[in-house]
This record gives structure tokens, C-alpha cells and sequence, in this order.
């Protein structure tokens, strides 16, 4: 009879602790790790400039330090760890002392003495058996099993066969193929813990477990791609269009909906705040669509941010801000799939150039000149206008450091960043080319599967060099250098968009289609940064598709063309049924065969034997299969005519 068993439930106890435990450890020590011990460069706080030092300060104040750790839901599990590793201990601890499955031992079941005389082990017996009798323990089945367990003990240390068996197998009923007890405690067979143990496993089965399943499904069920719950994914998709303009894009993604907790204004004083930042950002701002207060704060909250006046936020509203831009960027990456799916061209352009904006913390309107340190519009006019003027970031950069204008009133150091930053401002080269893999000649043809291969190229870095983390002292959270590779019809239509992200100096990338018919055709290619504004590229690819009938035919190999012939699996499987119901046939064929050959019919060859044997299984597979649909068929077919 299986029994329960304190030592094999402390081993089963061990086992489901360690499953928790084990990787809970590791993420905790992994955490304490980035907050105590991790480098500058691993949380991105690194200061090129002077202009980033500010924003590597915060970064390392919020990055690093035992206050990151503040969160409840950290806490919670550290608690929950650390009681658990303290009964991991305790259970490690019991079973070291105790630690063998219970094995069978009649002495210890009759509570004597190893090696004890027969006038003993009567006595033990006796005690116990009168103890445990079931008729002084009615409904207890722990007693009972106890009661059993003292009369098989009693019997291996006096039956001389059960003896035997127990001397040389360890078990009175002889050798055992298995042995086999149940990993749970005894204590839940005690009659008087079973009110206790129904609850707990009441409240397990019935309520922690269905609450856990749910609060997981309903949790994760909210989010899709790049970790964007579903809900900005159906807003973006009501008010991304071909038609959207980057200015209305301000609220579109303040609509998302990540932020409706977060931006939903309670207080009297937090409505009056947004009214007065509304008062100065509203020049710069599209008329609001939307006047729910959770887009309206956004909007307001990010044309503060990008027309560079959030010096008048107050601290909760700058927190609010910063959580926003915390998840701009896969939220921008997810509106640019949305105008994928919506094929887009237009507006998957817009956006990305919109999040170019939201990087570097300016706006439509103003100068690219604004991304250069401690420049201002009184040093973007002196550098534009007059000898040596120059209106985009790109002619600045070329400049020799002497030619540079608008640096009169700056320091050494403010120059030397200046300086420093154009170095660290992307200098690319972008070559494209059309071709088709595998090919005999250069021409294509209708069909062909056609590569367009874009190769991008960071003159500014040295051989083997990375690219780095992107020069945006505005924006509060590190950002990696890619770029956007779109090609597309010039009708507006997307073919390829995909974002690179490698920081190699050399990067190629390729985009494969089916070449369109017969004809002309010319489709615009655009590169663009993912966080630099002035330093897109586009251009055009033009693709001459020949008409494919104009190539060799293709004539297939006799080999290849024998292999039509040779049956499959299925056939194989059906000439087995076959030939063992169609004796009969085969005689009659055979008779045929002679009369034919005495005739003067030519004989078959091997292969043609094969071959016809095949058709006539295939003949007879066939008539089988249209048997079964006719008789499946005939109420159909009735009432077809009765129409």
C-alpha cells in the first residue's frame, strides 16, 4: 500500500523551491549588479560634450544606486525569495539529517530497538497493533494504514519466509520491481487537518491559481509587437493616413495608450498648468482634434519638449514628460509598421522624420543647425547669413573649424564641443544597386526575383570602428544609431521599409522582390536616420523588365523526367491493398498475356510492366474514392432534381 512520506515530500518540497528560486536569484544579483556595479557606458550616461554631462548626471541618479531598486514589485519578490530560500535551508537541513525515502524497516515501524529479541518485538506488536487498531480509530485512514504497516513489520520479524525475503530483498513480500511511496506529508492524512487541508486546496485550486492564469492572460494579452499594447496599435491605425502631416503626429502619439493612466489630469492646479503651457505652445501647434485631457496634456506636454520650453513645467509634469519619451521610440517604430501594413509611403516617411524631431528636441521650423551644442537662433542667423553661410547641417560640417560661423561669443570649451559634435554627426555614403541573383546575363525578366542592395557607408569612423550611442544631450534616455531603408513606388506605395540597426562602419543591406511585368518602372529609395535630422538620402531606381518568353526553354533532364513515373508513398501504400485483393485479376491477366503472345503481341518490358501496373492502381484508387463520393452524394443529387 502507498503511504505518505515526511523525507520524499522534503525532496519534492526542495525541487519546486529551487525552481523559483534559482532564477529569481538570478535576476536579483543580476539588478543589484547594474545598480551597484555597472559602467558608465552600459547605462549610456557617457558625456562627450559638456552639453551631455547634464544628461549623463540623471541617467547615473536614475540608473544607478540602491534607489532604482525601489519598486514594489522588486521588493515584493525579494520578500518572497528570501522566505523561500529560508525554507529551502530549513528543508536542505531535514533531509541531510533525515534525508533516505522511507524504506521499509520493521523495527522503526514498531518503535524498537535494531536487533531486538522476540519477547520485545511481541510486546511492540501488541502495544501498537492495540493502538492502531481500526475499530478504536473508525474513519481515520492514517491509523489504519499505520495499523497494516505494524502487522507487516510484526510478520517479517517472525514468519521465517517473510524473514528471509526481508533479509535479502529489504521488503517481507519478497523482491520488489519498484518501490514507490507518495511525496506528500503525513500529516494530511491526520483526521483532524482535514477541514485545514480541503480549504488550502480549495483556495489554491479554486481561487490563487484561476487569479494567477488570468492576471498573466490578461496582462500579456494586452501587448503585441515591439512590446506596444494592442490599443495604440488600433488608435494608430484610425488616424495614420497617406495624408497625415508631421505636425499632426504630436497627437497621435499622445493618444497612445500607455499614456491614458498616466496623463489623465485629476488635480485643479494640473488642468490650470497645461492651460498655461498651451498658452506658449500653442503657435507651434496644429489645432487640436482631440480634446480628451489625455491626448490634450500629451500634446501639450511634447510641443513643450520639442519647441524647447520646458523650463516652465513643473516636476510632476517633466516626469510625465519623461515617461513619455521614455517609450517614444518603439512607439514611433510601431506607428511606422501601422503605415507599413497601410503600405504608406508618405506617412511612414513622416514619421520616421518626426521621431528624427523628438530625438534631437526641435521642431519643423527650425534650423538643423539647433542639434550643434549651446546654439541658439542668434548663432543659427549669424551662421547662415553672409561669406561663408550655410543653411544645412551637412555644408556646416564640411567647414573647416576656422570657417565655422556663430562661434564668437563661445568659450574654448564651448567651441571644442562644437567641434567634437560634428565628428560624432553622421558622415554617410549610400551606394544602390539592382541585380538578380544566380543569374546568366545582366537583363530581368518578368518573374525574376530581384535584389536591391543598399550599402551604407559611416565615413567618419575608422576600420573596425562601432557607431555609438546618438549625440542628443535633449533627449533624456540613450538611443542607438540606425537607419531607415524604404524603397517604394512613385505612386506612394511601400515596398520594403526595414530599420538597420548595426553599428558597423560598412553596412549592406538587401531588399528582394518579384519583378512587375514587362516594362519601365522607377521606384524611390530613402535612407534616413533615426535620430539625425538634415541627413536623408533618396534617390531613384529605375528596373527594365524583359519579357520572359525570350529565354531558352528550360528542358528537363530524362533522369528528372523519369521520376513523374516512379509512384509515392500513398501509391506504394495502395498497390500493397491492391495486390493482395486482386489474385483473381492477375490470373486472368496472365491467361490474357499467353493468348496475346501466342498472337504475336510483343511482351512488356520490366518498365512498362511497372508503369501500367501503376496506372491501373491509380484507375482503381480513383474509382474506389468516386464510389464513396457518390453514395455521399446521392441526397445531394436528389434534390438537385428536385429543383
Amino acid at each position: 500500500m502507498l503511504q505518505y512520506d515526511d523525507s520524499a515530500a522534503a525532496f519534492v518540497a526542495l525541487s519546486f523551491v529551487t525552481i523559483y528560486i534559482v532564477p529569481s536569484w538570478y535576476n536579483i544579483i543580476k539588478k543589484f549588479k547594474v545598480a551597484l556595479f555597472s559602467s558608465d557606458e552600459e547605462i549610456g550616461a557617457i558625456s562627450r560634450t559638456t552639453a551631455e554631462k547634464e544628461k549623463a548626471a540623471k541617467l547615473k541618479k536614475t540608473s544607478k544606486g540602491l534607489k532604482t531598486l525601489n519598486s514594489p514589485w522588486f521588493l515584493a519578490n525579494l520578500v518572497i525569495t528570501i522566505l523561500l530560500t529560508a525554507l529551502f535551508i530549513w528543508l536542505f537541513l531535514s533531509v541531510q539529517s533525515n534525508g533516505e525515502v522511507n524504506s521499509f524497516d520493521p523495527f522503526h515501524i514498531l518503535d524498537i530497538d535494531t536487533g531486538a529479541d522476540m519477547k520485545e518485538i511481541k510486546k511492540a506488536y501488541k502495544k501498537m497493533s492495540l493502538k492502531f487498531h481500526p475499530d478504536k480509530n473508525p474513519n481515520n485512514p492514517q491509523a489504519e494504514a499505520t495499523f497494516m504497516m505494524v502487522a507487516k513489520a510484526y510478520e517479517a520479524l517472525t514468519d521465517p519466509t517473510a524473514k528471509e525475503n526481508y533479509e535479502k530483498y529489504g521488503n517481507p513480500d519478497g523482491k520488489q520491481s519498484l518501490a514507490v511511496s507518495i511525496g506528500l506529508p503525513e500529516f494530511l492524512l491526520n483526521v483532524d487537518n482535514r477541514n485545514f487541508v480541503l480549504l488550502s486546496y480549495l483556495i489554491i485550486m479554486v481561487g490563487v491559481i484561476p487569479m494567477a492564469v488570468w492576471s498573466y492572460y490578461s496582462n500579456s494579452s494586452k501587448f503585441g509587437e515591439k512590446d506596444v499594447m494592442y490599443d495604440s496599435y488600433a488608435w494608430f491605425h484610425h488616424n495614420l493616413n497617406e495624408h497625415i502631416l508631421i505636425k499632426s503626429l504630436p497627437e497621435v502619439l499622445s493618444g497612445s495608450a500607455e499614456f491614458r493612466e498616466r496623463n489623465m489630469t485629476k488635480t485643479v492646479e494640473g488642468k490650470q498648468e497645461i492651460g498655461k503651457i498651451l498658452v506658449k505652445a500653442k503657435p507651434h501647434m496644429q489645432k487640436p482634434q482631440f480634446q480628451h485631457p489625455v491626448v490634450l496634456k500629451g500634446n501639450v506636454l511634447l510641443h513643450a519638449y520639442l519647441t524647447r520650453q520646458t523650463d516652465v513645467l513643473s516636476e510632476a509634469s517633466q516626469e510625465d514628460l519623461n515617461f513619455m519619451l521614455r517609450y517614444s521610440s518603439s512607439l514611433i517604430d510601431a506607428m511606422i509598421s501601422v503605415c507599413k501594413h497601410q503600405e504608406s509611403l508618405a506617412a511612414a516617411l513622416n514619421c520616421i522624420k518626426f521621431g528624427q524631431y523628438v530625438a534631437q528636441g526641435m521642431w519643423m521650423k527650425d534650423s538643423e543647425l539647433l542639434q550643434l551644442p549651446h546654439f541658439t537662433s542668434a548663432e543659427v542667423a549669424h551662421a547662415t547669413k553672409g561669406k561663408n553661410g550655410v543653411k544645412t547641417i551637412k555644408d556646416y560640417i564640411a567647414l573647416d573649424n576656422d570657417s565655422k560661423k556663430g562661434l564668437a561669443d563661445f568659450s574654448d570649451a564651448q567651441k571644442e564641443d562644437i567641434f567634437k559634435t560634428c565628428t560624432l554627426l553622421p558622415d554617410v555614403t549610400i551606394e544602390s544597386k539592382v541585380f538578380v541573383d544566380d543569374d546568366e546575363d545582366s537583363n530581368v525578366y518578368e518573374g525574376d526575383l530581384c535584389t536591391v542592395a543598399v550599402k551604407i557607408t559611416r565615413n567618419n569612423l575608422e576600420d573596425g570602428e562601432k557607431a555609438g550611442l546618438v549625440h542628443a544631450p535633449r533627449f533624456p534616455f540613450p538611443k542607438r544609431e540606425a537607419w531607415w531603408v524604404a524603397l517604394g513606388t512613385t505612386q506612394g506605395k511601400i515596398i520594403s521599409i526595414d530599420k538597420v540597426t548595426s553599428p558597423n562602419k560598412v553596412v549592406e543591406h538587401k531588399i528582394k522582390f518579384l519583378a512587375p511585368k514587362t516594362g519601365t518602372y522607377e521606384f524611390e529609395l530613402h535612407v534616413l536616420s533615426n535620430a539625425y535630422v538634415g541627413f536623408d538620402f533618396s534617390d531613384s531606381v529605375e528596373l527594365k523588365t524583359l519579357d520572359a518568353s525570350v529565354l531558352p526553354e528550360y528542358k528537363i533532364h530524362p533522369d528528372d523526367a523519369e521520376l513523374d513515373d516512379e509512384p509515392t508513398l500513398f501509391e506504394e501504400m495502395m498497390n500493397a491493398n491492391i495486390e493482395d485483393d486482386s489474385d483473381s485479376e492477375e490470373e486472368e491477366d496472365s491467361d490474357s498475356d499467353d493468348e496475346s503472345e501466342e498472337g504475336g503481341i510483343r511482351e512488356l518490358t520490366a518498365a512498362e510492366r511497372k508503369k501500367q501496373e501503376l496506372q491501373n492502381a491509380r484507375k482503381k484508387a480513383a474509382s474506389a474514392a468516386g464510389d464513396d463520393s457518390d453514395s455521399d452524394d446521392d441526397s445531394d443529387v436528389e434534390e438537385v432534381h428536385a429543383d
